[in-house]
């Protein structure tokens, strides 16, 4: 299909937005981020209370409201305690591979707005003085994170203005190659947030109308599994825009959308599910139906608070998820082309 998506505008976006610090619970920087490029593509934005983004494209009918979610929020760590070396324990927030992090940079981020770097490490950081350095098991319990000021104990930490509680943002490490090859930590789901920006950006360039309104629901809390939890009460569908799995037993690969049918939490819509198969086949995207056992979506999140709605779940393939993560810009392409034709039909 041809279809006038912006691709230097998608991939510009989806670089700021990898780029941008924002761990669960502290989304609020990037959010107003968001809301200033949905005011100057010229739609309405608002935020719950939990600082979820809510952006409303008005439809040829109000009969019904598709919602469009896909979450903001990353993975991250906070400050656990301070040892008396002046090191940093840390807990994680979400579910990052953690051996993916040893030698990994970060910042931390006092309460006041200080900003200081540092890297996690192995307790064991050294093979000429630590005979398990390569064994070692990389885990919480046996890292910490090094911090880039001249400090010797706990008191020198504190000077600084560090205390438990203060969070702890991962290196992205964000790369997009001269191949569309996108690198980088986060890309779920901000992959998928630059996907509904880029469908926005398309529907206000080309005067395009949604059949039905449609709400875009950017989540805050979905990497602690309730991002979407609570939705505006008038969405009657909802389409999860998360990253699609790849891997042993399925058939998604890093340039397709892919349909979730069935996730940890139960199958998913079969009509909207269908009608996403279909749309997909008749239009001759790339696309993947899969399975994915260990795995939920901000849609999953809606359907257990008891959210009255039918559900769906899309996204990009997104390769080595929780790690150092990988995608290709046609992936993201092709997941605009099949919200584009959910829209439209």
């Amino acid at each position: 299909m041809n279809l006038a998506i912006n691709k230097e505008y998608v991939l510009k976006k989806a670089k700021e937005l990898l780029e941008f610090h924002s761990p669960s619970g502290f989304c609020f920087d990037i959010m107003e981020m968001i809301q200033s490029w949905t005011q100057e593509i010229g739609y309405q934005f608002e935020t719950n209370r939990k600082g979820a983004g809510i952006i409303t494209i008005p439809g040829k009918s109000n009969e019904k409201v598709i919602g469009l979610s896909a979450h903001v929020d990353t993975l991250g760590a906070m400050v656990r305690s301070i040892t008396s070396n002046g090191t940093l324990k840390f807990t994680l927030i979400g579910g990052p591979i953690v051996a993916t992090l040893d030698g990994e940079y970060c910042q931390i981020r006092t309460r006041e707005g200080k900003l200081y770097s540092g890297t996690f490490l192995s307790t064991s950081p050294a093979i000429h003085v630590y005979e398990d350095s390569t064994t070692k098991a990389r885990d919480p319990q046996n890292m910490e994170i090094r911090i880039d000021s001249r400090v010797s104990n706990k008191e020198d930490v504190k000077a600084l203005g560090i205390n438990v509680g203060d969070f702890i943002f991962i290196e992205p490490k964000t790369t997009i190659t001269e191949t569309d090859f996108i690198k980088s930590r986060f890309i779920d789901d901000k992959g998928s947030v630059a996907c509904l920006i880029g469908l926005m950006e398309l529907l206000k360039r080309e005067s395009i109308t949604p059949e039905y309104t449609t709400k875009l629901f950017i989540s805050t809390y979905e990497e602690v599994g309730h991002g979407s939890s609570h939705i505006p009460e008038d969405i009657t569908e909802l389409i999860a825009v998360d990253m699609g799995c790849i891997g042993d037993d399925l058939s998604c690969t890093e340039y397709d959308v892919s349909i979730c049918a069935k996730d940890s939490t139960g199958p998913y819509d079969y009509n909207m599910t269908t009608d996403l198969i279909r749309l997909a086949e008749e239009n001759k995207l790339s696309f993947a139906v899969d399975i994915y056992p260990m795995y939920g979506s901000d849609a999953s999140a809606a359907l257990r608070a008891g959210q009255n709605i039918r559900a769906a779940l899309i996204g990009p393939g997104v390769h080595a998820s929780h790690g150092m993560e990988r995608t290709h810009y046609i992936a993201l392409e092709n997941t605009i082309k099949l919200l584009y034709l959910y829209l439209t039909k």
